[in-house]
């Protein structure tokens, strides 16, 4: 297979493929946006000519292709016969989310006739349909800020974290929000007790220091720390032998402002003792 990281990204109008493509500059990748199927087998044969001088790119190719969209997965197959590899990135969100992001930016969805943007998102759902089960990874955008999508990508696609072992992820959320749907583990602290209710600690986060040793004075938090860890500890060499890269753990409480956070963080110190390459981001710390 010829030596590339070749990402395609695809999905709905609005679900946020702009600010992936500047995810994927800001890692060097060497972007292209808006680039018809039948050009992808052609624009590879010119990265591999670059003599390895290029060796990461992702390309944005979607329904503004028009017609030409349809011959997405026939320029795939193309492409696997020319002997290269490639990732798949679908991004999607909520029809609600959708509708209200083309409400704010005033734009046009490309199916939209006649500005209906919900019959547009629709058609384009049914269009994509395909696509989307050919995806190596769907990615709901619904409730991210860019941060958050900016944390995910990294830690998915930067070929130079964990080289030489497991990259981690941990993200702390607020199951009111709803689950994450790209992680791998999900621990649920909502049994721990709550800073919520203390005022003085209500407007602070999990990352403040008063959070963190409140939460961990409680002998059950502590408890229950020790053996995250120890399962921690036991499961990820596990996982390093069947050669997974990445692995990302969800760690949850009722708003994902506090106990959550605050449990993340300390499992993200651990795991960085251990010597593996840790991101930590906080889904919902800022939601009301």
């Amino acid at each position: 297979m010829k030596n590339i990281s070749f990402v395609v990204i695809t999905g709905m109008s609005g679900a946020g493929k702009s600010e992936a493509m500047r995810c994927f500059e800001d890692l060097g990748y060497f972007c292209v946006d808006n680039l018809p199927p039948s050009l992808i087998t052609k624009f590879a044969e010119l990265i591999y000519q670059s003599e390895g001088k290029i060796k990461r790119v992702a390309v944005v190719s979607d329904v503004r292709g028009g017609g030409f969209f349809d011959h997405l997965l026939e320029a795939l197959k193309d492409l696997e016969r020319e002997g290269f590899s490639y990732n798949i990135l679908f991004l999607e969100a909520s029809d609600e989310v959708l509708i209200r992001r083309f409400k704010e930016t005033r734009r046009r969805h490309p199916l939209a006739e006649g500005g209906a943007v919900l019959e547009g998102i629709k058609a384009e759902r049914r269009r994509l349909e395909v696509v989307r089960g050919r995806a190596d990874k769907i990615l709901d955008t619904s409730s991210l800020t860019p941060q958050n999508l900016h944390a995910i990508i990294s830690a998915e696609y930067d070929t130079d974290l964990g080289k030489g072992g497991l990259g981690v992820t941990v993200t702390s959320f607020g199951f009111k929000y709803g689950l994450p749907l790209d992680v791998d583990l999900v621990f649920d602290v909502r049994f721990l007790p709550n800073p919520h209710y203390v005022e003085s600690l209500r407007p602070l986060t999990g990352e403040d220091e008063a959070v963190r040793d409140y939460v961990f004075n409680w002998p059950l938090a502590r408890q229950f720390q020790r053996k995250l860890e120890e399962l921690m500890a036991f499961l990820l060499p596990q996982y390093e032998r069947e050669g997974k890269a990445h692995l990302a753990i969800g760690i949850g409480c009722t708003g994902g402002r506090h106990r959550s956070v605050a449990v993340a963080v300390e499992l993200a110190r651990f795991l960085k003792t251990r010597e593996y390459e840790v991101k930590v981001t906080h889904r919902d710390i800022h939601a009301m």
